[in-house]
């Protein structure tokens, strides 16, 4: 077999978009003068809002700077589960036991409604529910397996600890001491999904925009909204901002709340039947413990997706594939000299308190800041918010206090590399422990 030796040729771009349906071109429409919402931000949060206002009975336009899903939501790595980063004993000691119920509860709300609208709307986007396993990283972390185990039981989610032979049925790799099997989860193509919902938010009437930036927004004296764009403006009764890790300085109050992290992930080709079995036999999603984590799984057309975050400082998707494959031989030796076929990368949104936030004040709404968790979140959240401001009940979510990035920062994050190197000693200290240290 080839060495293993990164191949250069590969295609710098999202493997979802060269199988996800083409969407038609919605740039350089009409837009309207006036709207009873605006919506802000074409991805899921955005595309699931913009439904749900026009079932509501609405009349809602849509502006997304790029095309219609060029962020994050057909750009990550197709793995959906609920919860938070912080598990449900953190959330009650955080919020309290009633407040954390409700928070954790809507994750699972999140995760069904993601699952059931496939169901029910018959959406092909190949979603698998075979759960995932999260792995300990070294020897170190194995005790907070069980802790988080015992956590998640307190939530009614049943997780079992696996190692040895239990670990070797369910990973074809040696490179993690254990593990924590997690039913409940699933894997999706999040190109498909997304446009599966595109079309669901254009037959219930909502109007679409691509290659449209929002500029500023400018409440007026009688509760409305003008939405200043780059090709004129729109006044609006409401406006919700759903731009997540490319929130700009039209929304700076919300740009000093969010830390955007780039995630990358690199494709493989197609593997053979059997090596691909070999190495997830269950069909699971994985992901580990570090700081700078690993997440992959196979492809339903047996690509291997490895993801991870790769640096805070500015990178390229040249350097991140180098940086994924040695991590990916690292964690599946015999994937040497199998090509890597895509590179691509993209922004998470971070905050503070590692929450996902929305809220309103005004007639301006907010719905962002998913840590990692929102290819779930994101639609349920948009679609909330959306009833929310339709006269629903406020979302859980919504009632945490939204807190500031606390240093001097106006859209460059200049602090991350910072805080990267810190997160990477602490990663550094864990590898002696683990296994063939």
């Amino acid at each position: 077999m080839a060495a293993a030796t990164l191949n250069r040729d590969y295609e710098r771009r999202p493997y979802w978009h060269t199988t996800m349906p083409a969407l038609p071109d919605r740039s350089g429409r009409q837009l309207p003068d006036t709207a009873d919402v605006v919506v802000v931000g074409g991805g899921y949060t955005g595309v699931a809002a913009a439904r749900r206002f026009a079932q509501q009975g609405a009349s809602v336009t849509l502006l997304e700077a790029h095309e219609l899903g060029w962020g994050a939501s057909t750009r990550n790595g197709g793995i959906i589960h609920p919860g938070y980063k912080w598990g449900p004993r953190e959330l009650i000691r955080r919020h309290g036991e009633e407040r954390a119920r409700s928070l954790f509860r809507e994750t699972l709300e999140a995760y069904a409604l993601v699952r059931d609208t496939i169901a029910h709307e018959a959406i092909d986007c190949e979603f698998r529910e075979h759960g995932h396993l999260e792995l300990a990283y070294g020897h170190a972390h194995v005790p907070g397996l069980e802790d988080a185990r015992e956590s998640l039981a307190l939530m009614g989610v049943s997780s079992r600890v696996v190692a040895g032979a239990e670990l070797q049925a369910e990973i074809g790799t040696h490179a993690y001491p254990a593990g924590l099997v997690v039913e409940g989860s699933g894997l999706l193509h999040p190109g498909k999904w997304f446009a599966g919902l595109v079309g669901l938010a254009e037959s219930a009437g909502a109007d679409l925009h691509g290659g449209v930036r929002a500029r500023a927004l400018r409440p007026q004296a009688d509760g409305r909204v003008v939405v200043e764009t780059e090709r004129g403006a729109i006044l609006a009764r409401n406006v919700l901002v759903a731009t997540n890790g490319y929130t700009d300085g039209m929304a700076p109050s919300l740009r000093r709340r969010l830390l955007p992290i780039g995630s990358y992930i690199i494709a493989t080709e197609p593997l053979p039947e059997d090596l691909a079995r070999d190495l997830a036999p269950t069909d699971r999603a994985f992901f580990d413990t570090k700081s700078f984590l690993n997440y992959w799984h196979v492809s339903a057309d047996r690509r291997m997706i490895f993801g991870g975050r790769v640096s805070f400082m500015p990178t390229n998707v040249d350097r991140t594939a180098a940086a994924l494959y040695r991590r990916l031989l690292e964690v599946y030796p015999k994937l040497a000299g199998f090509r890597v076929d895509y590179s691509w990368g993209g922004k998470v949104a971070l905050t503070m308190d590692r929450m996902p936030h929305a809220g309103r004040k005004g007639p301006i709404a907010w719905a962002m800041g998913y840590c990692g968790t929102g290819v779930a979140m994101s639609t349920y959240l948009g679609t909330r918010v959306a009833e929310w401001i339709g006269g629903g009940d406020q979302p859980e979510l919504a009632k945490l206090r939204f807190p500031l990035v606390p240093v001097p920062y106006e859209g460059r994050p200049w602090f991350l590399p910072i805080v990267g190197e810190w997160f990477r000693l602490g990663d550094r200290l864990v590898a002696r422990s683990r296994p063939g240290a």
